[in-house]
């Protein structure tokens, strides 16, 4: 008797809504009310894609994708988990990788932080459970990308596949006036990692979203490409000293800043964490932000590519190589390799349009490759500056790798930055954890 086979589950169709981002809600900000306590959503036209998804949302158990300041987040309801679980199977992403859950007001952290037999408690009484460790980081960083870890009360109100078993749950208010109505007119904090394949470049475009997850999701909403480009900063202030899990928008230089901050430590590394323990925040554990290039990164000390590269790294064969470039400070263009004939840059900027291209505003170069100085032709290279400035380098960084995948390259050089106190700390935890070969 013959053996049945299971049946893979039917391909969705990806639909893209474009959503006009401004007069989409507001706070209510009445005499002597509390700053970011609730969010109200606007009754214009222009919120009329959101209300379309919110209730897709509240009906169905697929995910939908939606842009934050940071990047795309994958949201679906963070208390039913029917609808959690539909995040790992669209990215598949490995379940004991914890979610970050993200609420519209303050109003709706507060019910969240509450066991679910118990009441709502008055915002700024005795009943009011937002640690004070982390007023002076709502205060400064709210809405925007920064991750607190709070303790996770019993009986939850979450679902239990957004914590992945730990007694804490990450969450954020996105500086997204587009997020934040969505979550309002869901009633719910979403639950919303990067809206990628699990270990791929995170999204900041939805052109970057339909890429990995078309037929995996129905619906991406499309507020235009992302403003920081890399993911939340994670942060434990319930521990002595505080620490952060990981590096993202805010910088441990301007936590640093805050009152009961000044002491914060590192407590990441700049590699994927091996052992069986879940992780305390995404991104610590599994190899993340790679392409299907082989990436080679170069630490801030080499001031050209040339210098510290060799046969082996490149390994050019004798024809059709395809090699990526990705300048950021000091390298010259084609990073010193032996290249000419470039051709003008191609500059691409954003679209409307469901296209798979960059969507943000890189350029890229394209010249003749050499083995050598005076050797034949082996193939090309292909040429992209992300800018001097750290912030543009991490707004680019994520796209610069998807687009040099895109245009078929084998291997990626990419120069790096200096990670100190600032955002360049966040973009080579990323680079590290998606390179190959690191060069130091």
């Amino acid at each position: 008797m013959s053996r049945d086979l299971p049946r893979q589950a039917p391909k969705l169709r990806t639909q893209i809504l474009k959503v006009v981002s401004s007069d989409l809600g507001e706070f209510k900000e009445n005499v002597g009310r509390e700053k970011m306590r609730e969010w109200e959503v606007s009754q214009m036209p222009s919120a009329k894609p959101l209300r379309e998804a919110a209730d897709y949302l509240k009906a169905r158990d697929i995910p939908v994708a939606f842009p934050t300041e940071t990047v795309y987040g994958l949201g679906a309801d963070a208390t039913r988990s029917a609808a959690v679980k539909g995040i790992y199977s669209a990215k598949g992403r490995p379940s004991d990788n914890p979610l970050i859950i993200h609420v519209a007001d303050l109003d709706m952290l507060r019910h969240f932080l509450q066991p679910a037999t118990e009441q709502n408690g008055t915002p700024n009484g005795i009943h009011d459970q937002i640690p004070e460790i982390y007023k002076p980081l709502i205060e400064r960083f709210w809405p925007g990308p920064l991750t607190i870890l709070m303790p996770n009360p019993t009986p939850s109100k979450l679902a239990p596949e957004v914590t992945a078993g730990q007694k804490t749950f990450g969450v954020r208010m996105p500086a997204s006036p587009l997020a934040r109505s969505l979550i309002k007119l869901v009633g719910a904090p979403l639950a919303a990692p990067s809206a990628n394949a699990s270990t791929k470049p995170s999204p900041t475009t939805a052109a970057h979203v339909l890429e990995d997850l078309d037929g995996r999701i129905e619906l991406i909403l499309d507020g235009g490409p992302c403003q920081v480009g890399v993911e939340s900063t994670v942060v434990d202030g319930i521990c002595d000293p505080p620490v952060v899990l990981r590096p993202g928008g805010v910088s441990i230089e301007e936590l640093r800043e805050c009152p009961g901050w000044e002491s914060v430590e590192k407590a990441y590394k700049d590699h994927s964490e091996a052992g069986k323990a879940a992780p305390r925040a995404p991104g610590m554990k599994y190899k993340h932000y790679s392409p299907k290039a082989r990436v080679v990164l170069y630490e801030a000390t080499y001031p050209r590519l040339h210098e510290g590269i060799d046969q082996q790294t490149l390994e050019l064969k004798n024809s059709g190589n395809v090699v990526g470039v990705i300048r950021t400070r000091c390298w010259q263009i084609g990073g010193g390799l032996f290249c000419r004939n470039f051709k003008e840059h191609e500059r691409l900027v954003e679209s409307s349009e469901p296209k798979n291209q960059v969507d943000i505003d890189l350029e890229v170069g394209d010249a003749d490759l050499y083995k050598t100085r005076d050797g034949p032709t082996v193939g090309k290279v292909l040429d992209i500056s992300i800018g001097k400035d750290t912030r543009s380098i991490a707004q680019g960084l994520f796209a610069a790798l998807r687009e040099l995948d895109r245009r078929g390259a084998d291997v990626i050089f990419v120069e790096g930055t200096p990670d100190g106190e600032d955002i360049g700390a966040a973009v080579m935890n990323r680079l590290r954890k998606a390179a190959s070969q690191i060069k130091m």
